[in-house]
This record gives structure tokens, sequence and C-alpha cells, in this order.
């Protein structure tokens, strides 16, 4: 589980094919220090697991499920990466909740210079439609962010200089592909409702007053 605070930008040092999967090679100044194999990294939004570690390089396997949903076959060596480590128990939640279990890809349709923030507009596939609300969270690239606006299939989101600075998003360009991952809460919500006549029981006012709401 991760929290979308982007902890350091790495860069991509290899990334070669293999038995249908990817392995990649991160340079990493900052968290490799304190790193161990095994340990889970969010690279760009998506979990993966250390495999080898030396001097200031991470190296992970991405099967082929991963980089079929992901941005990850497309990266190139030298290419920046957002890289943030596994929550910790007891650990500040500062963004919100992020699996690393990316759902899909977006592509960059704007970004607008607005004084000292950025307005970053993305579309996105219709079926995350129903996951994605104003104001909602959303994690673009692992990072945590609210929306702003929708519009159809596309959504835009007011990135501050803080994070325009720590991210790989100054190094992002129009028509790039970008790592979605909708908020979990919304995938439950829709789960819930889709249960709802399971127990043959209807979503009333007075059922929800029954269990707490």
């Amino acid at each position: 589980m991760f929290t979308g605070l982007i902890e350091e930008v790495g860069r991509i040092n290899s990334s070669k094919p293999f038995g249908g999967g990817l392995a990649i090679e991160i340079f990493s100044k900052k968290l490799t220090k304190n790193a161990k194999v095994g340990d889970s990294i969010a690279v760009n939004g998506v979990c993966l697991t250390i495999t080898k570690l030396a001097d200031c390089l991470f190296s992970f396997d991405a099967v082929s499920e991963t980089i079929n949903k992901t941005t990850l076959r497309e990266l190139k060596t030298g290419a920046k990466v957002n890289l943030e480590p596994a929550l910790k128990i007891g650990q500040n939640l500062g963004g919100h909740l992020v699996q690393g279990h990316v759902n899909n890809t977006g592509k960059l349709t704007s970004i607008t210079n607005k004084g000292e923030n950025y307005l970053v507009t993305l579309s996105f596939p219709v079926e995350l439609q129903k996951y994605i609300v104003n104001e909602g969270s959303i994690a673009i690239d692992g990072i945590s962010l609210t929306v702003a606006q929708i519009n159809s299939n596309e959504l835009t989101c007011s990135i501050i200089p803080h994070t325009w600075k720590n991210s790989n998003l100054c190094y992002k360009f129009i028509g790039e592909k970008v790592n979605i991952e909708v908020d979990i809460l919304a995938k439950y919500a829709e789960n819930f409702r889709n249960n709802l006549h399971v127990g043959k029981q209807d979503l009333t006012e007075e059922w929800l007053k029954k269990i707490g709401y």
C-alpha cells in the first residue's frame, strides 16, 4: 500500500525483455540507501518488488500482465520515473490510499501554466468514468492528485509547485501516456451497490440509518 506522495524521481537505467516480461533497472540515489531485496516500490504508480540491489540501482521484474496494463513497456533508458516505498504501519497518510494496481492508462492532452501552479488535463478510458468524481482522489503515475474538473472522458488536476518540481510531471509532454489508478473506495462502493440484492436488502433511508449512516 502507498500514499501517492513521491519520495524521489529515479531514472531508467535499462529495460530488457525476458519471457514475456521486462527486467527493469532503475537508478536511485535516495531510496536505495534503506531498501532491501523483497521490498515493494511504486514505480510510476506500479507496485514492483526489488529483486536485486547494488549501489544506487534497483532491479525489478515486471510480468506480462503488468506491462500490458501500464506504461512500463514504453519507458526508455533515461526516462524519469516516480518512486515511492511502501507505506509503513504508523506512518502519516498524506495523500490517499494507493494500491499500486494500475487500472489503465490515459494520455496527456494539455499542460497549462497558471502562475505558480499547472493545470494538467488527460483523457482516460470511458470504463473508468464511473469511478472518477470532481474533488475525488486519483493516482496519476503514482502521484496522489485531486480531480479539479471532469469533461466527458477528460479530467483536469491542478498541480502545486512542490508536486511539479518533485515528480516527473515537469518532464512530461503532450500525447504521453500515464498510469491511472482510481480511488479504491469508489470500487468498493460499486461492489456494495452491485451486491445489495444478494441478501434481498433494498437501499433505503431506513436501512442506511440502521447500519449507522
